[in-house]
């Protein structure tokens, strides 16, 4: 039988690994570490990326919080309990390199009790240009990962993913998508707890090979000023999407959660130009015309 201490341990372990391969990949940027505490229970680990050779800022944040669940929160996850335990390894990064993209991953669990228990998740590429070449690579190992637990695993959650990431006042979707899921048990699944478990760790696994082979696509390739200044404008629809409709960004609010861990997610810099349209037959408009639900990448 897994429990939280198990969970959480393997987590901060992840996140170790996670930080040495994305050091690794960049060659110059080193993660800092700061160690928090949560006022009514628990804590964790930000580590934070700056400056590097490709990533110019990312982070990597362990966390294990517990405690009183506020009545906003119940309310929203449409439980009684009033005590809680979470934890999870989220991360974010933004690249310098517009070619390179966007990349966010959060591997969760969250208990109340015996019976009110789960896992969530997810792994979504936001590129500032779309390379379809890029996203059936990024889909076709999502789905491998997936396949090894459930065949409905990759369909369902990459469908949630196309609605889920989805900034409805643009009707756009945040990027390609990915996987996400969420309340996940063997109740939800026909999965039994220790493959859902194993599964959420595949996934967190997955994060260092798969961006690593994005980011060396593209890192060498030269780059125009005015494929820099969509990167910002690209950047601030990530942005908007987080402090809109994020609910880990809510959740992490909501319970007092440590504001620089929380909102670690925004990227630098970020471009509000009014009413840009983009060049007709341009790259920029054909990456708009890939921002839709329901792409079949693999």
């Amino acid at each position: 039988m897994i429990n939280k201490e198990d969970i959480a341990a393997d987590y901060q372990i992840i996140q170790e690994e996670i930080c040495r391969g994305l050091e690794q990949l960049d060659g110059l940027g080193a993660f800092e570490e700061e160690i928090w505490e949560r006022e009514g229970g628990g804590g964790g680990r930000t580590r934070i990326i700056q400056n590097g050779n490709v990533i110019e800022k990312g982070g990597v944040n362990f966390s294990a919080v517990y405690g009183q669940l506020p009545e906003t929160v119940k309310k929203s996850l449409k439980v009684d309990s009033d005590d809680f335990f979470a934890t999870g390894v989220s991360i974010v990064i933004h690249p310098n390199h517009p070619l390179v993209p966007i990349i966010h991953m959060n591997i969760r669990y969250f208990e109340m009790n015996e019976d009110v228990r789960w896992f969530g998740g997810g792994i979504d590429l936001t590129p500032h240009y779309i390379f379809e070449e890029d996203a059936r690579f990024f889909h076709s190992h999502l789905k491998a990962v997936c396949d090894q637990y459930s065949p409905s695993f990759y369909p369902d959650f990459k469908k949630w993913a196309d609605n889920y990431f989805f900034i409805k006042h643009r009707n756009e979707t945040r990027g390609i998508g990915g996987i996400f899921y969420d309340r996940l048990s063997p109740a939800t699944s026909g999965v039994e707890w220790y493959e859902i478990f194993e599964f959420s760790k595949a996934v967190g696994r997955s994060f260092v090979p798969m961006y690593s082979e994005l980011v060396n696509r593209h890192r060498n390739t030269d780059f125009t000023d005015n494929e820099k200044q969509w990167q910002y404008q690209r950047r601030s629809r990530y942005a908007e999407f987080n402090l809109v409709y994020d609910a880990g960004t809510r959740f992490g609010l909501e319970t007092n959660g440590r504001i620089e861990s929380i909102l670690m997610s925004l990227p630098p810099q970020a471009n509000w130009v009014y009413n840009y349209q983009p060049q007709p037959g341009s790259e920029e408009e054909k990456t708009l015309t890939l921002l839709k639900k329901g792409i079949d990448w693999v």
